[in-house]
């Protein structure tokens, strides 16, 4: 429930400061002066949009170590370190891509893989995951965490949140104005204050409403991850029991800018539609009918 909330505030939160920044710095005005430019406001709500999300994508690994306390182990010489080092490093050889950096971080039973780009991602498991599962039940989220990378997910779903961002900015602008010119006929130059209260009110609406449908993106891409995860291993059970036993276990949080890259998450009811992950239930029975 956390990290769903954390998922919605964070959406939310970078919507009003664009759109607040916007106004202070007084581009709303220049957009709605002479009546709205589409073409200008298109392009204003392009760089927005995907402004906010290719930066924290771009950041996303610093602040995934810096938030969890993850400890690079690619160099260690410890015998269980050198065990995950060494599974990521077939499976990244498997996948085509660069060998990521290799973490461990204290917490509740999950792992994570982030970075903006595949040859220089980062793959981290907790010490939690450590101890609750085998060594086979490891490895498969490892190859699920490594499937994320090699199938560009990062990437993928900064885009779509770009393009959702975008949709946002841009529609709650065109919608304020006709509010605020049609239905309260300011007539004077420029927007009034109709043109304002409909922007944040929609910015927040509208960004809800993006969230559901990246989530729902989101939650496609962790059936192709198990899928993935299967392949690397030659077969699906170790990654059908190790969902089957973090659908026993609480997981771990994880920061906002790597939530997506998880192993699981657990949100009922009306909440699940921001989820960025499936039921454990439906992900073992897309596995066990997979050929």
């Amino acid at each position: 429930m956390k990290r769903v909330l954390l998922f919605i505030v964070t959406n939310l939160a970078v919507m009003l400061v664009l759109g607040i920044a916007a106004s202070l710095l007084g581009v709303n005005r220049f957009l709605t002066s002479n009546g709205l430019n589409l073409g200008m406001l298109l392009g204003f709500a392009a760089l927005m949009g995907f402004g906010g999300a290719i930066i924290s994508l771009l950041m996303s690994k610093p602040m995934a170590k810096w938030s969890t306390g993850a400890q690079i182990i690619n160099n260690s010489a410890d015998p269980t370190h050198r065990w995950i080092v060494g599974t990521v490093e077939r499976f990244a050889q498997k996948s085509g891509i660069g060998m990521p950096e290799v973490a461990i971080y204290d917490g509740a039973p999950n792992a994570f893989a982030t970075g903006a780009f595949k040859n220089s991602a980062l793959v981290a498991v907790s010490t939690g995951l450590l101890q609750s599962m085998s060594r086979d039940e490891v490895e498969a989220v490892i190859g699920h965490e490594v499937a994320h990378v090699a199938n560009g997910d990062m990437v993928t779903l900064t885009l779509i949140q770009g393009v959702m961002n975008t949709f946002v900015v841009f529609l709650s602008r065109v919608i304020g104005y006709f509010v605020d010119k049609v239905i309260l006929r300011n007539e004077r130059d420029g927007v009034g204050i109709g043109y304002y209260v409909t922007t944040i009110v929609l910015d927040i609406v509208l960004g809800v409403l993006a969230s559901i449908v990246v989530a729902w993106f989101s939650r496609q891409r962790e059936y192709r991850a198990d899928a993935g995860a299967a392949a690397l291993m030659g077969r699906k059970q170790p990654m059908i029991n190790a969902l089957a036993r973090l659908g026993g276990l609480e997981p771990g949080a994880l920061p906002q800018s790597v939530a997506n890259m998880g192993i699981s998450s657990k949100p009922s009811g009306l909440m699940a539609l921001f989820s960025s992950h499936p039921p454990i239930e439906d992900r073992i029975r897309a596995l066990q009918q997979a050929q």
